[in-house]
């Protein structure tokens, strides 16, 4: 006794059978392409150039508007240039002051004592204070004991590596 009204038309057998013959009609029927025409463009008197285009309306509304400027001409790219590099170079000052400030702080200490050296030496060390306050010198430190500890790392059998400054 089987649930199945009819046997199916394909054998159920544990391994896939190759049919021959496919149970879906060719696609191509009644449908045949004209002489030296592709298969993609049916109908020989469109082309997709021909097409109408129109601009965008808001595109137009904005040129009409606001009207481009004129090319700069060397002087004005030249202070562009000059705007570019100066606020680039503020920007990376400014980073620099902030995550790197303790280097100011150990370049003071290598120089030989004077009124310059101490000066700078005093007021980094109340910029590194109040900034250690905010925790922006976590990132510089974290990165400078990742790398004693990588510098540290020795292959077994090594000898141990120089003490460091």
């Amino acid at each position: 006794m089987t649930d199945d009204r009819d046997p199916p038309e394909i054998p159920l057998e544990p391994f896939p059978v190759y049919r021959q013959e496919s149970p879906f009609p060719p696609l191509d029927d009644g449908l045949t392409a004209g002489p030296g025409d592709p298969w993609s463009d049916r109908n020989q008197n469109v082309d997709a150039h021909d097409l109408p285009t129109r601009e965008n309306r808001l595109l137009a509304l904005g040129r009409f508007a606001f009207p481009p400027d004129p090319p700069l001409d060397d002087e004005g790219l030249a202070a562009r240039d000059r705007r570019w590099a100066g606020r680039t170079i503020l920007v990376s000052a400014a980073f620099l002051l902030v995550f790197n400030a303790v280097s100011p702080l150990n370049w003071s200490r290598q120089q030989a004592p004077s009124w310059l050296q101490g000066t700078i030496q005093q007021i980094s060390g109340v910029w590194v204070g109040q900034l250690a306050v905010f925790g922006v010198d976590m990132p510089r430190q974290g990165v400078r004991e990742a790398w004693m500890a990588a510098r540290e790392m020795r292959f077994a059998g090594q000898e141990p590596a120089p003490p460091a400054p």
